[in-house]
């Protein structure tokens, strides 16, 4: 994993003043963390159900509105 950690590229912080972890640093640590982040690349694998099913359902409803 990367030793730097550097904001845009790691990370950003939201309007809430949060900082919201970029896919690019989830795919450079390897594994899903299982606490339902914004940017997982590994579709919640490490979500417990039935909170992995709605984060799913939350992503493809933002991708394909209707």
């Amino acid at each position: 994993m990367k030793k730097s950690f550097n904001e845009d590229e790691d990370f950003y912080y939201n309007s809430d003043g949060l900082i919201v972890l970029t896919e690019e640093y989830h795919l450079a640590r390897g594994y899903c963390c299982g606490n339902g982040c914004k940017h997982c690349p590994y579709d919640y694998k490490n979500v417990p159900e039935p909170r992995r099913t709605k984060l799913l359902q939350e992503r493809k409803d933002k991708e394909n509105p209707k």
